[in-house]
């Protein structure tokens, strides 16, 4: 029905799509082609530029992951906007900004000139120059990221970039607003997420594994924080778009996640 939105819970599956009629999947895969059904097809019709796929969701959900191998399986350029924000929450912290001072966030962050570029399919973010990938992962600048990005002026500098690669190119952009503010006219949009113990325990994993280690407790209660941020703020909240396809990923594995959307991508023409 027109307005409404399109929810695909899905609980793990082990045969992924393919189980047959009767078989001890089945009831799993109805709930996705249930939700496929109720998905308006959108047909390759006329000279269409690009395709854009639209990924939003919570910290942790697991946009990022799950954005990067759909473009690798679809060939698509993958945008991390999520990283756009980090750069300059870095090069606010640099410059010592609290994280609650918006007058010092609009005041310093024209001096932070972020664009990005593309190394063997990789997304380089380049802050005044300085490639960033590797330092724009911690905690400290995620809950920077979150506060400064509440900021009009740092959105506005950030999506007139985005809206141009997704014009020009088949995308798939991950962040908190591109399905209801960044690409509304989005071909096929994707609102992941999971409960926040979930998500806490991937990232105290992610964070292990690379050596820098937090404790799960505030792992958790930094998230939940974070959610209610990006829920609450006046300027692009968090939300599902009306027209957004809603994934929980709870027990679900990465290649079961990416296989649901790649089914919801042949559904609206993508594929």
């Amino acid at each position: 029905m027109p307005g409404q939105q399109d929810t695909l819970r899905v609980p793990a599956y082990r045969d992924g799509l393919k189980a047959e009629s009767g078989g001890p999947y089945q009831d799993r895969l109805n709930i996705i082609y249930a939700a496929l059904a109720a998905c308006p097809a959108k047909g390759r019709i006329g000279a269409k530029m690009s395709y854009n796929i639209a990924i939003d969701g919570p910290a942790g959900a697991g946009k990022s992951t799950i954005a990067k191998k759909l473009a690798k399986k679809l060939g698509y350029v993958y945008v991390d906007t999520g990283a756009m924000y980090r750069a300059i929450a870095l090069f606010l912290l640099r410059e010592k900004v609290q994280p609650q001072d918006t007058d010092s966030i609009l005041a310093k962050c024209t001096g932070a000139d972020v664009t990005i570029s593309y190394q063997d399919g990789e997304q380089i973010v380049l802050l005044n120059g300085e490639n960033v990938n590797g330092l724009i992962r911690t905690e400290e600048v995620g809950n920077m990221a979150s506060n400064s990005s509440a900021v009009p002026a740092v959105r506005d500098r950030l999506r007139s970039l985005q809206q141009e690669l997704a014009a020009n190119e088949n995308v798939i952009m991950d962040g908190r607003d591109i399905g209801t503010c960044v690409l509304p006219d989005a071909d096929v949009k994707i609102f992941l997420t999971a409960d926040s113990a979930v998500r806490a325990r991937r990232r105290f994993e992610e964070l292990a594994a690379k050596g820098t280690p937090e404790p799960l407790e505030k792992i958790e209660k930094d998230i939940i924080e974070r959610d209610a941020r990006d829920r609450n703020r006046e300027i692009s909240p968090l939300k599902q778009a009306e027209d957004a396809v809603l994934v929980d990923t709870s027990e679900m594995t990465i290649d079961e996640v990416v296989e649901a959307i790649l089914e919801i991508c042949r559904k609206k023409g993508c594929i």
